[in-house]
């Protein structure tokens, strides 16, 4: 019997055995589907954050105040409250800084925001006028923060795209509507065009107030949360983190630049944790779905266990016509890699779909995992080799005598 011979044997035998053929496949179906359309997933929650660090811009630089350290406790960046506004007033005002475009502070507190009976808990960000050009905000209606609503220590409010639809319904326009925040009426005087985003700060899912505002009135903080500079080209990115810095050492009374207490981050290394962290993410989801795999194998070792049993006398009589235990062992095996080739290929597909689908709902851009595509199927194929051996293997050293004398 040459392969072609072998193959359609194989796939006649398969036919002939619907049900127990679709329930082998099923698992590897569902296993290769669960890998794929979770790596994809993963991977299109990377790009949508990576786009969204890409839209501020390629020169931008972000300060961030260092982690607190509480008796011998090492918090995360960002916990500590070392930077001031009047930090970013002398990064823009500095003489030692020459390569800085713009410079923008903000203050972060998530927070209720109610509108009559609606309500949102929202990140409320104290921001100053600059905030919507150095981070891209266009509006879909009124107006922004303005430097005399932050000089005045205004209660005015710029609400997200999807804060407004929450707080006012979909369609409405809030603009010289009242809402209140932490039980304080605001005016509300703007709302940003939808820029798309999911998670931690979501500028969708946003209330700007001014700086002040959120210092003085609403939270009682002398501290803010991050500086945002605009350097004057990529070409300049490095010498503009230098200077700024070496200008915050120098403000903060430190000489030694590893006691820092705040980090200075570019575009590229923000791109590179996130990447970083979402990759290992996306590993782990990859990693559980693999499971199914296992039992998807498992699956098929024990149906093809159950065949060799029902077949029996079959393999002993091709055995006492002469059949050598390689093409015995060979059609059992072709059998198995038959069954997961088709289910890893079927698997393929329903994990496209299901991405696609998932990525539409979300809101997500749709990114098919090349590489998973490709795992799939020599996974697919490993599979039936690696769990169709054994019955194989058992079906060939039976004995010819008493395989015809199996009952």
């Amino acid at each position: 019997m040459d392969y072609s011979e072998l193959i359609s044997e194989s796939f006649a035998t398969l036919i002939l055995n619907k049900v127990r053929t679709g329930l082998a496949m099923l698992g590897v179906i569902i296993g290769i589907g669960s890998v794929i359309a979770l790596m994809s997933l993963g991977q299109s929650s990377q790009k949508s954050v990576e786009n969204q660090i890409r839209s501020l811009g390629s020169n931008l630089l972000t300060v961030m105040p260092g982690a607190q350290n509480q008796r011998g406790i090492q918090g995360a960046f960002g916990s500590n409250t070392t930077l001031t506004y009047a930090d970013a007033v002398a990064i823009k005002e500095s003489d030692k800084v020459t390569t800085v475009k713009d410079v923008t502070a903000e203050f972060r507190h998530n927070a209720q925001v109610t509108a009559g009976r609606n309500n949102a808990n929202s990140s409320i960000e104290g921001v100053t006028p600059e905030f919507q050009t150095i981070r891209n905000i266009d509006m879909a209606s009124g107006s922004f923060i303005t430097q005399v609503q932050m000089n005045g220590i205004s209660k005015v409010a710029v609400l997200g795209a999807q804060t407004a639809i929450d707080l006012f319904g979909d369609g409405a326009n809030p603009v010289g509507q009242n809402i209140r925040i932490e039980k304080i009426s605001f005016t509300v005087v703007g709302v940003t065009q939808t820029k798309g985003g999911t998670g931690f700060q979501n500028p969708d899912d946003a209330v700007y107030v001014p700086l002040t505002t959120a210092q003085k009135i609403l939270f009682g903080a002398d501290y803010i949360s991050s500086i945002y500079v605009e350097a004057k080209n990529e070409k300049v990115m490095t010498q503009a983190q230098n200077e700024v810095g070496y200008l915050l050492l120098e403000r903060h009374r430190l000489k030694d630049p590893t006691q820092a207490d705040f980090r200075i981050m570019s575009q590229e290394d923000i791109l590179g944790t996130v990447s970083q962290v979402t990759g290992t993410f996306t590993t782990l989801l990859a990693g559980i779905a693999a499971i199914s795999l296992v039992v998807g194998g498992i699956g098929i070792m024990n149906i093809m266990l159950v065949t060799v049993t029902e077949r029996t006398r079959e393999i002993g009589l091709r055995k006492a016509l002469g059949a050598k235990k390689k093409l015995i062992s060979a059609q059992f095996l072709m059998e198995a890699v038959t069954i997961t080739f088709i289910g890893g290929l079927i698997g393929v597909l329903v994990g496209i779909g299901v991405s696609f689908l998932i990525s539409h709902s979300m809101g997500l851009p749709a990114v098919v995992s090349i590489p998973a595509v490709l795992l799939a199927f020599v996974v697919s194929a490993g599979t039936g080799i690696i769990f169709g051996w054994y019955p194989a293997q058992k079906a060939a050293k039976l004995e010819p005598i008493e395989a015809l004398r199996y009952e």
